[in-house]
């Protein structure tokens, strides 16, 4: 048989997917598996939005689109972000895509060359660095601290910054901390960043609507419009909107940039779904009452579990500031032998357990670039958040 490229061997699968596949295969085997593994809300896209997809079947609304994007939908989103984000866009300066994950791939394809260094906040979002590997480049990680509050600093950033550095992957609201950073806080590192011309910043800001206690999100490119000339925004439907099936994202930035992703994108993907992209526009122009309704809920489940998590023996928590996660530190259970008599040597080890003992689906900070921790997902109804922070508690109480 003939041999697979080097980069097909190299590409690892997505751990959350993996662990959410395992904790599935598991419940259909009859065990009690709570999936607080998920990264996707537990609600239903609003009806108004559902209403406007099959409004687009019915009339026909099937076929190709143009490979950047419906106008109507480059219009809407480009009223989006001057309504939102306070960024004046034009169409060529947005690029519509079947999902974040290939609109950052299109990015950083777009961007990077082999031996390129793009630095990656840490904990990060599993994707980028294989995004970034896959293009050739390498990945240099800077650890944001918990006493940091997960963010990194300027001095941190500074340090990582060398002239083979071609971008930063920065992401607010951030997933797995759920760290926002403040416009101070951007613009102190946008201070950093304006010395290297060359460095592009690529900003994830897909949970821009998923914060809480009366914080927002603010936009990099609003914060620092200074930089806009090399900022890549990067923005999509999937957890504000709670359209994760409907696979629908957007880019925007300068206009070579996403010209250079148009033509990616077209190459990898052809155009986007139709059918969502006409969702899509309903979801930015219509009604917007549903995201504050299921912030509050979020919020909510947010301070029970964290609550309930600093409660446990040897777990703790900060407080999320936005997303549906909370990124639990464990140190105090390693060295630790659970009733089954497994010895606890890291957070993989603690997951594992967990999933096995306590049929509590998780997913280990390694794999987020951050031990010893692990992220659970609040993205369930308070009575299964309830019943997963009991078995939590009596794994830990159950310790040789």
């Amino acid at each position: 048989m003939p041999q697979l490229a080097h980069r097909a061997t190299a590409i690892r699968p997505s751990p959350t997917i993996a662990m959410n596949a395992r904790a599935s295969e598991m419940a259909r085997g009859g065990r009690d598996v709570i999936p607080l593994s998920l990264g996707e809300p537990d609600f239903h896209t609003p009806d108004n939005v559902k209403e406007a997809g099959i409004a687009a079947i019915r009339r026909d609304f099937t076929k190709y689109t143009p490979t950047d994007g419906y106008a109507q939908v480059k219009k809407s989103i480009a009223a989006k972000l001057a309504r939102e984000n306070g960024m004046t866009c034009t169409p060529d300066q947005i690029v519509v895509g079947g999902g974040a994950k290939v609109i950052i791939l299109a990015a950083v394809l777009s961007i990077v060359n082999p031996g390129d260094e793009v630095v990656i906040p840490a904990p990060y979002w599993v994707t980028y660095p294989d995004q970034v590997e896959l293009a050739g480049g390498k990945p240099v990680f800077v650890e944001g601290k918990e006493a940091t509050g997960f963010k990194v600093t300027p001095e941190d950033l500074a340090a990582a910054l060398t002239p083979r550095t071609r971008a930063i992957i920065f992401n607010s609201p951030s997933n797995p901390s759920g760290a926002v950073y403040t416009a101070e806080e951007i613009k102190a590192l946008a201070a950093v960043l304006a010395p290297y011309p060359e460095v592009w910043i690529v900003t994830d800001e897909l949970y821009e609507h998923l914060t809480f206690d009366g914080k927002r999100a603010v936009s990099f490119g609003e914060a620092a419009p200074e930089l806009l000339d090399r900022v890549i925004t990067i923005n999509g439907f999937s957890k504000g909107y709670v359209m994760t099936g409907w696979r629908l994202a957007f880019a925007a930035g300068p206009r070579a940039i996403i010209k250079s992703m148009s033509d990616l994108l077209s190459q990898l993907t052809g155009s986007p779904n139709s059918i969502a992209q006409a969702a899509a526009v309903e979801a930015l122009d219509g009604d917007q009452g549903f995201i504050a309704a299921n912030r509050a809920t979020f919020q909510a489940r947010r301070d029970l579990v964290v609550d309930a998590i600093n409660r446990i023996p040897g777990l703790s928590c900060l407080r999320p500031a936005g997303t549906f996660y909370v990124y639990i530190n464990c140190g105090g259970w390693l060295d630790k032998t659970t009733q089954a008599g497994r010895r606890l040597g890291s957070d993989i080890d603690v997951a594992e357990a967990l999933l096995d003992e306590a049929e509590l689906a998780t997913v280990p900070g390694t794999v987020f670039g951050l031990s010893p921790f692990f992220r659970i997902s609040i993205a369930l109804e308070q009575p299964l958040l309830l019943k997963a922070m009991e078995r939590l508690s009596a794994f830990a109480a159950a310790f040789r």
